[in-house]
C-alpha cells in the first residue's frame, strides 16, 4: 500500500489514534484539478483529515462530507469520504496564488480566511448529522481539532501536512488524529501534551522516512501503543455517466427541453474529479423520455 491509514490505541485504550500517509491521493487530486501549490496544500490537508474521519464511521455505507467555507480567495473546500478509506474533494478556486507566510510556508490560513467548517455524516438515518463550527485559523488541522472539542465534545489533536516539490508536485502528505477517552488519566494527558509540543511537523517526519506507525510510536513512546488495523486510502470518485444522467433528469423536463432545443451536445463536469461527460442531442431526448 502506498497510501494507508493506521488505527491504534495507547495507554490502555485511554487514547485512540489514527495516522496516514496520503501523498499519492493528494497528487491525484492535484492533477485532477490542476491546483496551485497553496490550493493543493489546503485540499490535501482536508482530504487527509477527511480520510481519517471517514474510517472512524461504523457503517459500510456511511458517508462523511466536510465543507470549509471561508472569505479567503480559495472560496471553499469540499471533501467526501467513506468508511473504507476512499476520499474525494475539490476547491472552489484551484488557481489561487499567494506569497509564503512569515514562516516561509504555504499560506493556507490566508487562502481560506474566516468562515465556517461543517461536518455532515449520512449514516442512513432519516436526517444526517450536521455539526458546524467557526474556523479558528483556516489552517485546517486546528479547525478540525476545534470542531471535535466544540461540536462532538471529544478532546482531540489533529496534525496535517502537505509538502510540495519545486515542480509543484506533491512530495509528502499525511497526518494524525488523536482522541482522548472520557476516562483518560491526567498524567496521560500531560505526557501527551508534552509530546505533541515536541514533535516536528507531520511532513518533516514523513520526509525523514517515518511511516504512520513510526509517527504514532514517536508520540506514544512508553505508552503501550497497539496498532489495531491498517487500511488503504485512495482518491476515488464514484461518478459515472449513469449518475450524471440521473442528475440531468432531476433538473426537470423544462431544462432538458431547452438543452435539446439548442441543438448542441452538452458537456457536464464532475466537481470532485474533473471528469467530463458528453451527452448528444439524441441522448438528451432519451433522458427527456425517461423523465415522464
Amino acid at each position: 500500500m502506498t497510501d494507508y491509514i493506521v488505527r491504534a490505541t495507547a495507554a490502555g485504550s485511554q487514547i485512540r489514534a489514527f495516522a496516514a500517509t496520503t501523498r499519492e491521493l493528494v497528487e491525484t487530486a492535484r492533477q485532477a484539478h490542476n491546483t496551485s501549490p497553496v490550493a493543493t496544500a489546503a485540499l490535501g490537508r482536508l482530504l487527509t483529515g477527511g480520510a481519517m474521519m471517514g474510517v472512524m464511521m461504523k457503517g459500510e455505507e456511511d458517508i462523511l462530507t466536510i465543507q470549509v467555507r471561508g472569505d479567503g480567495p480559495i472560496g471553499g473546500i469540499t471533501v467526501t469520504a467513506d468508511a473504507k478509506g476512499n476520499v474525494k474533494g475539490y476547491v472552489n478556486n484551484p488557481e489561487v496564488w499567494l506569497p509564503a507566510n512569515s514562516r516561509g510556508k504555504l499560506d493556507v490560513g490566508k487562502a481560506v480566511g474566516h468562515g465556517s467548517l461543517s461536518v455532515i455524516k449520512d449514516m442512513g438515518l432519516k436526517e444526517p448529522y450536521v455539526g458546524q463550527t467557526e474556523l479558528q485559523t483556516g489552517e485546517i488541522a486546528e479547525d478540525l481539532t476545534y470542531y471535535f472539542a466544540a461540536s462532538e465534545q471529544v478532546p482531540s489533536s489533529v496534525g496535517l501536512g502537505v509538502l510540495m516539490e519545486k515542480n509543484n508536485t506533491v512530495k509528502q502528505a499525511g497526518g494524525f488524529l488523536i482522541q482522548l477517552m472520557p476516562f483518560t488519566d491526567e498524567a496521560v494527558i500531560e505526557t501527551l501534551e508534552k509530546r505533541l509540543a515536541e514533535i516536528p511537523p507531520v511532513t518533516t517526519m514523513l520526509d525523514e522516512g517515518l511511516t504512520p506507525e513510526q509517527i504514532l510510536e514517536k508520540l506514544f513512546e512508553g505508552m503501550d501503543m497497539e496498532i489495531n488495523e491498517t487500511m488503504p486510502a485512495r482518491f476515488f470518485c464514484n461518478c459515472s455517466k449513469e449518475r450524471v444522467s440521473r442528475a440531468l433528469i432531476s433538473v426537470g423536463r423544462g431544462e432538458l427541453a431547452d438543452m435539446i432545443h439548442e441543438g448542441k451536445e452538452i458537456e457536464v463536469n464532475c466537481h470532485f474529479c474533473g471528469k467530463n461527460y458528453t451527452f448528444s442531442v439524441e441522448e438528451l431526448k432519451e433522458l427527456l423520455r425517461k423523465s415522464k
